[in-house]
C-alpha cells in the first residue's frame, strides 16, 4: 500500500505516519527528516536546503524530488511507503506520478489531516523529539511515559526542530495554504483523498485512519 499523509504544520502528520508504519508494516518516508539529515551531514543538497528550512519556506521542488526519487529506490520501500511531507505543490504531485508510473506503482490513498489554524501554534511550540531515534513528543499532548526518557529507545536526550520556532509558524502556514492546498482537488478527482478530523485525540485520529486503510485492503 502506497500512502500520502497531508496536513498543515503541526497537524500530526509525523505521529500518524509513524503509527501507520508500526501497525501496517509500511515504511515512513519523511522528506523533512531526510533533508535535515542532509543539512547536518553538510551534503550539497543540505547546503542548498538549510537556509530555506530555517526561514520556514518551502524547499525548491527540484531538490525535494531528487531526494524522494533516490529514497524510493531503497529495498525497504518494496512493500509500500508512506510519504510524510511530500508532495507539497502541484508540480511535486505531478513529478511523483511520473516517478511512480516509471516503477509501475500508484498512490492508493491520500490522508488529509484537517486542523484549525488556531491550534497549530500551540502544537508546534510544544513538540520535541528524541535526538537518538527521532520519536516525537509534545509537552502537553504526548509526553514520554517516564519524564525525560524516550519510550522507544530509552534515551534521555531530546531536541527541537529549528523550524519549530514561533516566528516561523505563520510563514509555514501561509506557504501551506498557498502551495499545498491546491493539490487537494488533484487527488480528490482521482477518488483517493480521505479527510480525517485532526482536532481529536491522537488515538481517535489513528482509529479513523485505520478504518480507511482496512477498506482499501
Amino acid at each position: 500500500m502506497n500512502l500520502i499523509v497531508l496536513g498543515p504544520p503541526g497537524a500530526g502528520k509525523g505521529t500518524q505516519a509513524r503509527r501507520i508504519q508500526e501497525r501496517w508494516g509500511i515504511i515512513q518516508l519523511s522528506t523533512g527528516e531526510i533533508l535535515r539529515e542532509a543539512v547536518d551531514a553538510g551534503e550539497e543538497v543540505g547546503l542548498r536546503a538549510g537556509p530555506v528550512l530555517e526561514a520556514g519556506d518551502l524547499v525548491p521542488d527540484e531538490i525535494v524530488i531528487l531526494v524522494v526519487a533516490e529514497r524510493l529506490e531503497k529495498p525497504d520501500c518494496q512493500n509500500g511507503f508512506i510519504l510524510d511531507g511530500f508532495p507539497r505543490t502541484p508540480a511535486q504531485a505531478q513529478a511523483l506520478d511520473e516517478l511512480l508510473k516509471n516503477r509501475k506503482l500508484m498512490i492508493d490513498a491520500v490522508i488529509q489531516i484537517v486542523v484549525d489554524d488556531s491550534a497549530i501554534v500551540e502544537r508546534i511550540a510544544g513538540r520535541y523529539a528524541c535526538s537518538k531515534c527521532g520519536a516525537g513528543y509534545h509537552e502537553k499532548y504526548n509526553k514520554p511515559k517516564v519524564d525525560g526518557v524516550c519510550d522507544n529507545c530509552g534515551s534521555d536526550s531530546f531536541e527541537r526542530r529549528v523550524d519549530d520556532k514561533q516566528e516561523t509558524v505563520k510563514s509555514r502556514l501561509a506557504n501551506y495554504r498557498r502551495a499545498t492546498e491546491p493539490i487537494l482537488p488533484y487527488y480528490s478527482e482521482r477518488g483517493v483523498l480521505f479527510e480525517v478530523n485532526g482536532m481529536r485525540g491522537i488515538d481517535d485520529v489513528t482509529a479513523e485512519i485505520d478504518k480507511i486503510l482496512v477498506r482499501l485492503q
